[in-house]
């Protein structure tokens, strides 16, 4: 991946010079009532699978039941978050938003009673499900939002498309400070206060930012509830090549935050010292947060396709090591390394599967890479379990790096897939500069 300075910079869309990047950004009309509530309803990837991992290993004291429930909430979270995604598509976000909210709060809330009561296993993974299955997409409907109104689609002439991946670069990071907040939050929350009270914060912040993003509807996509046309391409987002391709990459990752969420939090129990487990996790998704800052704010004159194979080779070999370390501050290093893998790779993939699926595709599109890294996460928490109680605490950390590796492999057989459609070649999308990208992988 090379960077590229250049004196000559394209018109802003108004005609005022100035560079794109994120300030530009930024000041697009509407932006700022959508992101704040979206930052606080964006909370369950951070908090809940954490907080159950934490509660139900409390009430149980093994880590391998607490991956187990936690997975169920994952798999459930990515079985369901592409049909959220469709239907958001179809009716409209809100139409979504307002009954999911309301579940999720209540499955959140029946879930800490059973736990506390010690319920059997069947009755916490049980309730695991509706738990997951109602996670409000969030994310995804702030990458549709920003696709809309980056798009031309306010109708007022105005197209910043090129503002795109800045905007991608933009929600990386404001997810990944969510995974620096939310877990510091969650641990002290529940070594402090009480071992619940992590989730009864994820279901209030969820309540509360889930209702007030719900009412922004001046700035959602409209809704495309016309049938199929007959010869129409794809039915569904998943149809479209690229887009499945992209989904393994984000499988990899999610087992990256999976496996790093349980192995952390068991390294840290075995050590004697529970309470640096958020600070430790946070400094793995602060990596993952300064290294999207840095690529959004960056010109890149390298394919996205390219950089994808690159940003993913180097998070791939950063997990290497991380079963063999002892040290807390070697183990915070090497987190930092791996986090900044990440943030690269998520930004790419978001910002193809936006270049390869149509407007009324989109939110599930969205909702199909936010899915895979739930749904590898869940089996990444599973697994990281099962090594930490059979083989010690620091065993776990070997599935970030096999479930890395398998995944580089199928993005690098499968790259010719990553195109846009209609003959659009990659290399004519504009990057975050407004130049066009050049290159192939």
């Amino acid at each position: 991946m090379t960077t590229t300075v250049t004196s000559s910079v394209p018109p802003a869309p108004d005609g005022s010079g100035r560079k794109p990047g994120y300030r530009e950004l930024l000041r697009t009309p509407g932006a700022w009532t959508f992101l704040l509530p979206g930052f606080l309803a964006r909370q369950p990837f951070a908090m809940l699978t954490l907080g159950i991992v934490l509660l139900v290993e409390h009430t149980t004291g093994s880590f391998g039941v607490a991956g187990a429930v936690s997975a169920t909430t994952g798999v459930s979270m990515a079985l369901f978050a592409p049909r959220s995604g469709r239907l958001a598509d179809r009716f409209g976000q809100r139409a979504v938003l307002l009954p999911g909210v309301v579940l999720h709060a209540l499955s959140v809330g029946l879930l800490v009673t059973l736990a506390l009561s010690r319920a059997p296993l069947w009755a916490l993974l049980l309730v695991a499900v509706p738990a997951g299955a109602s996670v409000p997409q969030v994310g995804p409907m702030v990458r549709a939002r920003w696709a809309h109104l980056l798009g031309g689609g306010r109708g007022d002439g105005t197209d910043r498309t090129r503002l795109l991946p800045t905007a991608a670069a933009l929600e990386s990071v404001t997810d990944e400070l969510t995974f620096v907040i939310g877990p510091v939050l969650t641990t002290a929350l529940c070594t402090t206060v009480h071992p619940a009270a992590g989730l009864v914060a994820e279901a209030a912040l969820t309540a509360v930012g889930g209702l007030i993003f719900a009412a922004q509807h001046r700035t959602q996509p409209p809704a495309h509830r016309r049938r199929r046309a007959k010869g129409e391409r794809h039915a569904s987002a998943l149809s479209v090549p690229g887009v499945r391709v992209l989904v393994v990459a984000l499988l990899g990752i999610g087992a990256v935050f999976g496996g790093m969420q349980v192995s952390l939090a068991a390294f840290t129990e075995a050590i004697g010292r529970p309470g640096i487990n958020g600070v430790l996790y946070g400094t793995f998704a602060a990596g993952n947060m300064l290294a999207g800052l840095v690529y959004g704010a960056l010109s890149w004159r390298s394919s996205l396709r390219r950089r994808l194979l690159v940003a993913y080779g180097l998070l791939t070999l950063a997990t290497a090591p991380l079963w063999a370390v002892d040290s807390v501050l070697l183990l915070a290093a090497l987190g930092l390394l791996t986090g900044a893998g990440i943030g690269p790779s998520l930004i790419t993939g978001f910002t193809l599967v936006e270049r390869l699926t149509p407007p009324a595709l989109r939110t599930e599109a969205f909702t199909w890479l936010t899915g895979a890294v739930a749904l590898g996460q869940a089996g990444a928490a599973t697994a990281a379990g099962r090594l930490a109680d059979g083989f010690g605490a620091s065993a776990g950390f070997a599935v970030p790096l096999v479930a890395t590796a398998l995944a580089l492999v199928v993005v690098t057989a499968l790259r010719g897939l990553l195109v846009p459609p209609s003959g659009t070649s990659e290399s004519a999308a504009p990057d975050s500069s407004g130049r066009r990208t050049a290159g192939g992988a």
